[in-house]
This record gives structure tokens, C-alpha cells and sequence, in this order.
């Protein structure tokens, strides 16, 4: 159940909205890593034929003003990006009414970042980043199974694969949507201006 607290950054009354630092407000919203399981957020990217395209990645942390995920060098999404360095995700909790849209330009993380959060990752996680290949994905179950039980059982401590990549989405754009048991759902959409947020409050 959504409560009128709940539909609000913690920390952050309503009124505060647009007066606080969108930046402070994603880093409120969005948990810290090991606090919580990654949220399940959804990034949108434009193809080589000019459609966008969506799928759902972790969101691995908010640091430094910036989103990040981490995903296969290899994956049609880092061919687009590499093309058309810019992104908008979207992450939902709907169990509280919030959702937060990001829209902004993409870069590379740096290779400590990565390991870092390769290593935060979960044994599933870790192991899927070295065997998701095309070749593993084309075998009957079978011997899917049995190619992840013994690489698992050979390999005691992963490092991260030559394959695994973090990429960080820079925003030029926040939208955080509040719902209200009470009343309408509202949208506060801050929009950056040189060194500046332009702020608009918007119906939901």
C-alpha cells in the first residue's frame, strides 16, 4: 500500500522538490549498493534503423551524478551505444508509487568500477558473464547445465571476463514520478541549463 510519506524521496518533503539538487534526489531514491537487491531498471537506446530499442538491465549504482549498468561488450546494445552514445532508463517501485526516468549521454566505466562491481555481484551473475555466449546458447539444455556445473566447479574466484563492460549514463535529464493515494500522481522534471537545473512540475 502506498502511503503519502512513501510517494517521497526519504528525507525529502514534497515542498522540497523543487528547490533540492535532482543529483541528491536520485542518490535518496536510488539504494546503495549492498543495501538492497539491484533495482531492474529499463534502458532505451536507438538502433542502426532509427527505432529505439528497450531491455531490462541491473542498475549496478548511482555514483558520481551518474547511472551505471554493466553488461556484454559483445550485445547489440553497446554496438548501439557505441554509435549513438546516448541512453534514457527508466527504474519503477511501485510497491512505494515511484518512478524515476533518466535521459543522457553514455561512457565508459572506468576499469576499477568495473571489477568493483563485478566482485559485488553474485555467484550466478559472475558465472553468467563468462558463459552467456552464443555458442552456450545454442546447446541443448542438457549440456548448458552441465557447462555451468563444471566451469563452477573449476573455477573457485572469478575475475571479471575480457567481455564484461560498465557503461555510465550521464544526466542531462531527471523525471521523478510520485504517486498519491490520496490525490493525482505528479512528475518533477528537472532539465540541465550550463551549470544549472531548470525545474518544471509537471501533472503525472
Amino acid at each position: 500500500m502506498i502511503t503519502s510519506s512513501m510517494a517521497f524521496g526519504r528525507d525529502c518533503a514534497p515542498a522540497e522538490f523543487t528547490t533540492i539538487d535532482p543529483i541528491r534526489l536520485a542518490g535518496l531514491w536510488i539504494p546503495e549498493p549492498g543495501s538492497a537487491p539491484p533495482p531492474l531498471m529499463a534502458l532505451a537506446t536507438v538502433g542502426a534503423d532509427g527505432y529505439p530499442r528497450v531491455r531490462h538491465v541491473l542498475l549496478s549504482e548511482f555514483a558520481d551524478g551518474a547511472v551505471y549498468f554493466h553488461t556484454d561488450a559483445d550485445s547489440a546494445k553497446v554496438g548501439e551505444l557505441r554509435d549513438r552514445p546516448y541512453a534514457a532508463v527508466a527504474v519503477a517501485w511501485p510497491e512505494v508509487g515511484r518512478q524515476l526516468l533518466v535521459r543522457g549521454a553514455v561512457t565508459r566505466a572506468t576499469a576499477a568500477e568495473e571489477r568493483a562491481v563485478y566482485a559485488r555481484r553474485g555467484r550466478y551473475l559472475q558465472l553468467l558473464a563468462w558463459l552467456n555466449t552464443p555458442e552456450q546458447a545454442t546447446l541443448p539444455v542438457e549440456a548448458r547445465h552441465a557447462a555451468w556445473a563444471e566451469f563452477d566447479a573449476a573455477h573457485a574466484d572469478l575475475e571479471p571476463p575480457g567481455t564484461w563492460a560498465g557503461f555510465a549514463v550521464r544526466p542531462e535529464e531527471f523525471v521523478f514520478w510520485r504517486g498519491d493515494p490520496d490525490g493525482p500522481s505528479q512528475r518533477t522534471r528537472y532539465r540541465r541549463t550550463g551549470t544549472a537545473w531548470n525545474v518544471e512540475v509537471l501533472p503525472g
